[in-house]
């Protein structure tokens, strides 16, 4: 069944919740009462071969139902929140034109956050200040950068978690390249949007084209999540998530500096592999990590205020969503 085009704003799905909660699930059982195409919104599902530690959908799922930016770049890539952005909203478009309902599913915020609130041109990466940031966190520790940062840039500061190195370190970045903080960029992006509306530029695809129905998939009961959390990692293991990582680093042109390696779970997993510490500390590293990027991504949920939260079943949670879209 196709949807009836019309003058109106066109439908676009969000699903969004913390690592391990649901979402895929929730949006393939969607796709059997709807005519929907999913796109990821996953920073580690764009990279190929990186399949078990993603928990990417299988051949098989991804038959049933057209998905979209997953597997579309190489490990030694960077794929950027500003790209993702431009590639979702023409991908929205496109499925619009097609009749069915963009469904938006994952828990990279960073990449939601772009998409709703847009992002402005950001710096491309300075290499060199990178470099010398990673060497002094080296010395001085995370904490201690994100210190700096909240000197520096107080607003940034204030939403990265002291213990994600990757955003602290692009924040101090931006602020050392261009004497301005990260967080100034951000203020820009409606503002030019809305410019180059009123220029005429009809290829500038906009998120207000679309009237947005976001949820938060999350259990009940934050224990379950971390139970699911656990259970997921070891059946991950189980599945061969140790090999998977070995072909990266036996591959000789990847290393952790790059944002794929970096991913929650491959990270600890290289460090076990260079012989930074054992496998059970390995197992354990992984799974807290995984919990502290649980938790980070609860809390910028709960700062919005334009959600509806689904804790039910999926059976519940997809009537729920059918209901308002209705």
């Amino acid at each position: 069944m196709a949807l009836i085009k019309s003058p109106k704003l066109q439908p676009a799905i969000f699903l969004m919740g913390p690592t391990a909660a649901g979402k895929t699930e929730l949006s393939l059982a969607l796709a059997e009462r709807l005519p929907v195409e999913i796109i990821s919104v996953d920073s580690a599902m764009v990279y190929q071969g990186m399949d078990i530690g993603t928990g990417k959908p299988t051949v098989a799922e991804r038959s049933s139902v057209p998905h979209h930016l997953i597997d579309i770049r190489d490990p030694s890539e960077r794929y950027s929140a500003a790209e993702f952005a431009n590639d979702a909203l023409e991908l929205m478009h496109a499925i619009s034109e097609r009749g069915c309902i963009p469904v938006l599913v994952g828990g990279t915020l960073l990449y939601f956050r772009a998409l709703r609130e847009g992002l402005s041109s950001l710096p491309a990466a300075n290499m060199a200040v990178r470099q010398r940031l990673l060497a002094e966190a080296t010395v001085i520790g995370w904490a201690a950068m994100h210190q700096r940062l909240m000197q520096v840039d107080a607003v940034s500061a204030s939403r990265i978690h002291p213990n994600d190195p990757q955003r602290i370190q692009r924040a101090l970045e931006v602020y050392e390249v261009c004497a301005r903080p990260l967080s100034s960029f951000f203020a820009e992006t409606s503002s030019n949007q809305l410019l180059q509306k009123k220029r005429g530029q009809a290829e500038i695809r906009s998120i207000e084209e679309y009237q947005l129905f976001s949820f938060a998939v999350m259990p009940c009961d934050r224990q379950v999540l971390h139970q699911r959390i656990a259970e997921r990692f070891q059946s991950m293991l189980a599945a061969g998530l140790v090999e998977e990582v070995t072909g990266f680093f036996n591959r000789g042109d990847l290393t952790l500096d790059l944002p794929a390696m970096r991913s929650v779970g491959y990270r600890q997993i290289w460090r076990y592999l260079a012989g930074e510490y054992g496998y059970d500390d390995m197992t354990l590293k992984s799974m807290a990590a995984t919990r502290q990027l649980a938790k980070r991504q609860l809390t910028w949920l709960r700062s919005l205020s334009d959600i509806k939260w689904l804790q039910n079943t999926h059976l519940a949670s997809m009537e729920t969503v059918i209901h308002c879209l209705s």
